[in-house]
């Protein structure tokens, strides 16, 4: 395991802060820098600092001193001015994930794609605690990777959420299974095209030897095996009869085992095919078919992701907070049962958002938008159904509650971040709750 005379740790949110706590533990000095200057990164830059830190916050350019590796965190832009000044210098750079996947002695399963991963990567790690194992969820669900491997020296399995921005700076990452869900447009804002965002999830696999597992849907396997040029053992998984893992009426079909997903979240044309690679994996890691059928059971769906807000006066509020993109959007759209009010918006992603037309126009009764994208689908949707502009959350839930009938669905899914007007999704989906309590207020419902 490499040890480094000097480190630059970029960025001092969580994954940033692991990093340099890591280092720290192995008595590498290190700066830890960030562009911001705001409360959470003073607060994080204190902490650090009373480790033996130097601490630098508001910081436009690379610092002159020398140094042996840039540890970069998910948020920095790659092809920005700063990064572009450490590869100037050329001063190595690496993620957090990379370093903190070095220091881990046991196993590890990664799992990428554009939707969906967090839910595949908490099932998995259940499965590994149903048979015994010690399973840690990382990445960008759980725990930063330096912190999961400083806390869980003797862990068997890290299973790990990875994104397309850590995938830009991975220099030597190996999974022994890795898992790609789904590529679907997202972040084409920052990677450009589609190939280019498809080209980074390949590199998942690029480093894989003999011996690891890679799987893929059936409909992207040969390019990314090709595109990786990676070396582990590859199989499909999907809704078509070819795959190798396929998901059909409610059951998972792979190397000549069968399990029912019948009454499990997963159970629907949105997330059977994603359970299907699920099943794959956890059998590439020596997990029973009876193991896997059990944690896709027990599986309770996670905070702001098609989870039921409420039922108030016969309408169910579903709180998607975390569908920021247009590809999540229609995925929520059809998993749901009822007709839909819809509320989107935010800040956006994407700039043609007309894929999500014939969705909405089968299964949505009207759309009630927000933020900064308003505007743009309103004049992508408003020609196929009806769009109001309410500019809040609590005017649009309010507005969707006037509309909506006992037995409809209001649905926030809002294919766009939530920067404009909130720090995160989750913000997002506390303040959608809060505004369905509300309504059940206004119901006389308490």
């Amino acid at each position: 395991m490499r040890r480094y005379p000097q480190a630059l740790v970029c960025g001092l949110g969580a994954s940033g802060a692991a990093a340099a706590r890591l280092l720290r533990a192995e008595g590498v000095p290190v700066r830890a820098v960030d562009q911001r200057d705001t409360p959470e990164t003073r607060a994080r830059g204190d902490e650090l600092a009373a480790l033996g830190c130097e601490v630098e916050r508001g910081v436009a350019k690379v610092p002159p001193e020398n140094f042996d590796i840039a540890v970069i965190s998910p948020g920095w832009p790659a092809d920005g001015p700063f990064l572009s000044g450490l590869r100037a210098r050329g001063i190595p750079m690496v993620s957090e994930l990379d370093l903190g996947w070095r220091r881990f002695r046991g196993r590890t399963l990664a799992v990428t794609g554009s939707n969906g991963k967090s839910s595949v990567v908490k099932v998995l790690a259940d499965a590994f605690c149903l048979a015994g194992l010690a399973a840690v969820p990382c990445g960008n669900y759980g725990l930063p990777v330096c912190r999961a491997a400083m806390d869980n020296p003797d862990a068997d399995w890290l299973v790990i959420e990875v994104s397309s921005f850590q995938l830009e700076t991975c220099a030597d990452f190996r999974p022994d299974i890795g898992l790609l869900l789904n590529v679907l447009p997202n972040h084409l804002d920052r990677h450009g095209t589609m190939e280019a965002y498809a080209r980074l999830k390949a590199r998942l696999f690029s480093r894989q030897r003999a011996g690891d597992a890679a799987l893929a849907p059936v409909e992207w396997m040969e390019r990314f095996r090709e595109w990786s040029d990676g070396q582990g053992t590859w199989r499909s998984f999907g809704a078509e009869p070819a795959a190798d893992c396929v998901h059909s009426s409610g059951r998972i079909t792979c190397g000549g085992q069968s399990i029912s997903i019948e009454g499990s979240p997963f159970d629907n044309a949105v997330l059977g095919p994603n359970a299907a690679g699920l099943f794959g994996a956890g059998r590439a890691a020596g997990l029973a078919p009876e193991i896997l059928r059990r944690a896709l059971a027990e599986f309770t769906p996670l905070p702001h992701r098609a989870c039921p807000a409420g039922e108030y006066g016969g309408v169910l509020y579903v709180d998607d907070s975390k569908a920021t993109n247009q590809a999540a959007l229609i995925a929520s759209i059809r998993m749901q049962r009822r007709p839909v009010w819809l509320i989107a918006g935010g800040r956006p992603k994407e700039t043609d958002f007309s894929a999500a037309v014939p969705v909405l126009r089968e299964r949505v009764r009207g759309v009630f938008l927000i933020g900064e994208a308003a505007p743009v689908l309103a004049a992508a949707w408003g020609r196929v159904l009806p769009c109001r502009c309410c500019g809040t959350l609590e005017r649009a839930v309010a507005e969707a509650r006037a509309a909506a009938k006992p037995g409809d669905c209001i649905l926030l899914a809002p294919a766009c971040t939530s920067y404009d007007q909130f720090r995160s999704y989750a913000e997002r989906g506390e303040a959608f709750r809060r505004c369905a309590e509300g309504e059940k207020s206004a119901d006389g419902k308490t």
